[in-house]
């Protein structure tokens, strides 16, 4: 009998000892992203919802930002608001201009340019042939509207201003506020600031030829970007990557597929199918221009460098400062 139970206990301890062996080593099934692994983003984007940003439009609903398990939600604060956010760490990313960097960073803003979204400085000055402004040194004795002494309007404006040999004591200066168009067709003055990719595009729809000055062929200047701090560099470089990875996706998609892209703008938009498609359209073309380059994403350390020193000069850095710390490239490679 005590045989007959020994073995009985040796079959069951060898029967489990079989099963566990079996569970372990059976196939797991693949966990699925939890909320908890999900990165909440909040996105201020500077500006109204537009067709410039058809690749963030685009990259949402590919879902391209699910994909690297990011849930956006899209701001549209001003470009100030979101560079004080993020330099808080209230917030992980904002678009912001070169400029908007420097002038964060020199007041102790731990902010860093981490993707190039415009390749090209996008401000440029627009007038009727008449004036015959074909040159910054054609700007000398003009009246010159720009939404305020703020903003890349105004630090492009200096840009051609300084290549052009013109000072301020040389120019009227008008601020008219977001009002470039207007101001230009009633005569209110005699050239205006504008985004190379918008205004222009505008006046020629309502059959006006105009003369248009970029700053992009003159000098290269830090434009717009997506920038993070250096607390979300050391802590989350992950999902920096990630971002823009996503970002640069919708980039592609919208500049191979720029009809489909300008379709998704409608989702987004509020308004867009009630405007004008044609001149939309344009803009979005326009737009693309800027994205173009050799690597998409790069920022180019000499752009910084002009921007840093058109700021030393115009007064609004009082000192200089260290740029390898205001921008990387180590997070647009795939």
């Amino acid at each position: 009998m005590r045989r007959l139970l020994l073995i009985i206990v040796v079959l069951l301890v060898a029967i489990l000892t079989y099963a566990c062996a079996q569970g372990a080593n059976a196939p797991q099934a693949a966990t699925a992203p939890t909320q908890a692994q999900v990165a909440n983003v909040r996105l201020p984007m500077a500006y109204i919802p537009n067709v410039q940003f058809a690749p963030f439009y685009a990259a949402q609903d590919f879902g391209y930002f699910s994909a690297e398990n990011i849930a956006i939600e899209f701001d549209y604060s001003f470009e100030t608001d979101g560079i004080a956010l993020v330099g808080a760490n209230n917030l992980q990313f904002t678009m912001a201009s070169g400029e908007q960097v420097l002038l964060a960073r020199a007041q102790g803003l731990p902010v860093v340019y981490a993707m190039a979204y415009y390749h090209d400085y996008p401000v440029g000055i627009v007038s009727f042939p008449d004036q015959n402004i074909k040159t910054p040194a054609d700007l000398k004795g003009k009246k010159i509207g720009l939404p305020g002494l703020f903003g890349a309007n105004y630090i492009g404006l200096r840009a051609l201003m300084k290549v052009g040999g013109v000072s301020e004591a040389d120019i009227t200066l008008d601020s008219i506020g977001y009002n470039q168009v207007e101001a230009l067709i009633a005569g209110q003055d005699q050239a205006v600031v504008i985004y190379a990719n918008n205004e222009p595009i505008q006046l020629a729809a309502q059959g006006y030829t105009v003369d248009l000055m970029k700053v992009a062929d003159y000098v290269q200047l830090a434009s717009n970007g997506l920038v993070t701090n250096e607390k979300t560099l050391a802590e989350n470089p992950d999902l920096v990557r990630r971002m823009t990875r996503a970002i640069l996706k919708g980039m592609n998609y919208v500049i191979q597929n720029r009809d489909k892209a300008y379709e998704i703008c409608t989702k987004y938009i509020p308004g867009l199918t009630e405007s004008d498609e044609r001149v939309q359209r344009e803009i979005l073309r326009a737009t693309i221009d800027y994205w173009k380059a050799q690597q998409m994403g790069y920022s180019d350390p000499q752009a910084w460098q002009n921007m840093h020193d058109l700021l030393l000069e115009m007064g609004l850095l009082q000192s200089a400062l260290p740029l390898d710390q205001a921008f990387t490239n180590q997070f647009i490679t795939p």
